[in-house]
């Protein structure tokens, strides 16, 4: 088969199996959903989302956040690992929202990059689950493992990665995509015992049988 068809089976099963796939972070909004993706780093989203909820009740606007006591925001963050720097980064990037941003996130993916904490792949996440507008493709842990398992990159590097995904995938694919492989990461193609024999994406894959 040919490329082409190869990418054409691996979307169709995707849709079969995730076809309402979508970030697992939980917000009520994009302001929201910033703070939780950058805690997300090297974090399960479930821990994530275990903390959060404290996080925003007693800091619930840009404005609080930047003006929380270090030490405070430390502790609530703790489980999440990282807990320092992470504290740093709600509380720097905050600070920018409500400073030179008005109170609100920014819809550019270079508004994005001025905040603390934020690279691309947390701004791709924030512009795709919030705002719909893809501007590129998420690679976290699970995109890099598939895209790369599924044969639709070479290489390691993210940035690299994310060239190779939005060349490959139509555009309107681009927010889906990510959070459907990030699903099926978690569901059958497992990191240590990748479990072939009931993967919708078998036929279409070149590592099928190999860890």
């Amino acid at each position: 088969m040919t490329e082409k068809e190869r990418l054409g089976g691996i979307i169709k099963g995707l849709k079969k199996a995730y076809p309402d796939a979508t970030c697992s972070l939980d917000h009520k909004s994009p302001y929201q959903l910033l703070m939780a993706t950058i805690l997300s780093a090297q974090c399960p989203d479930e821990r994530v989302n275990m903390t959060t909820p404290a996080l925003f009740k007693k800091y619930p606007t840009p404005a609080a956040m930047a003006a929380a006591p270090l030490p405070d925001l430390e502790r609530l963050v703790r489980s999440t690992g990282f807990y320092r720097n992470k504290a740093l980064s709600l509380k720097e990037a905050s600070g920018a929202i409500a400073e030179r941003f008005g109170g609100e996130v920014p819809r550019t993916m270079e508004g994005l990059l001025t905040l603390r904490g934020v690279a691309r792949k947390t701004a791709n996440v924030l512009l795709g689950t919030a705002f719909g507008i893809a501007d590129g493709v998420v690679v976290d842990t699970h995109v890099k493992r598939l895209a790369f398992r599924l044969g639709l990159t070479r290489h390691t590097d993210p940035e690299k990665i994310e060239r190779d995904l939005m060349k490959a995938l139509p555009k309107e694919h681009w927010i889906w995509f990510a959070h459907s492989l990030v699903l099926h990461g978690r569901a059958v193609c497992d990191a240590r015992k990748p479990r072939c024999g009931e993967c919708p994406l078998a036929e279409f894959c070149p590592k099928k049988g190999v860890v």
